[in-house]
């Protein structure tokens, strides 16, 4: 196996604590055009997939709306929600180990919004690259935003490795035949799995991370 040269990153269940801020934010929607709240199954899909995707998984059942709330959703100024994200507390020391002996990128369902969120929290800094649901034409689970990161480091798969917490990720890993950390899910099928950013440096891969 090539040695470890690229650490990338999911934002949401990753990064973030980012379930209220979805949850608010989806209902807020549902709300305004007078339906019912979402259901346990409903938060966790819109809590991995990207927003269009989320829109219709939500509003099925009224799909002759979906136009409208997307225009509606499109209008919608969403720093107000922001601040019910919160930032995972080791995530910066963690960073802060990688550079510079590892490039680092972010492969997020994230539109619009995660400027702001990068922004808000002194994020950019960290990172060489950040590619959004509106980077790609297919949004995770497909491979392509994996792609387009090896692509601009000059990577192999086998050189780089994913810190997700969900099916999505699995499925967006297992495509391009790259490692898998699972992120506070002992559930999720992966390489590896932890519960916080400073369990990363212990793992095998990043033997000599921490002198």
């Amino acid at each position: 196996m090539a040695p470890l040269r690229l650490v990338i990153f999911d934002c949401d269940g990753v990064m973030f604590d980012s379930k209220d801020a979805n949850r608010i934010y989806y209902n807020q929607l549902l709300e305004k055009f007078g339906h019912p709240l979402m259901d346990e199954q409903e938060e966790d899909y819109v809590h991995s997939h990207n927003v269009l995707d989320s829109v219709n998984y939500i509003f099925r059942k009224y799909p002759r709306e979906i136009e409208e709330v997307n225009q509606y959703r499109i209008s919608v100024d969403y720093t107000p929600f922001l601040k019910f994200m919160v930032i995972e507390p080791d995530l910066k020391e963690f960073l802060g180990m990688l550079k510079p002996k590892f490039y680092t990128a972010i492969s997020t369902n994230r539109s619009n919004t995660m400027p702001s969120v990068m922004k808000m929290h002194d994020l950019e800094s960290y990172f060489d690259l950040v590619v959004t649901s509106l980077d790609v034409e297919q949004p995770k689970p497909h491979t392509e935003g994996l792609v387009k990161i090896l692509n601009h480091f000059q990577l192999s798969a086998s050189e780089a490795v994913y810190i997700g917490d969900s099916m999505v990720d699995r499925e967006h890993t297992a495509g391009v035949n790259m490692r898998l950390i699972s992120f506070k899910n002992p559930d999720l099928p992966a390489e590896y799995h932890v519960n916080s950013f400073l369990d990363i440096p212990q793992l095998p891969i990043f033997d000599g991370l921490v002198s």
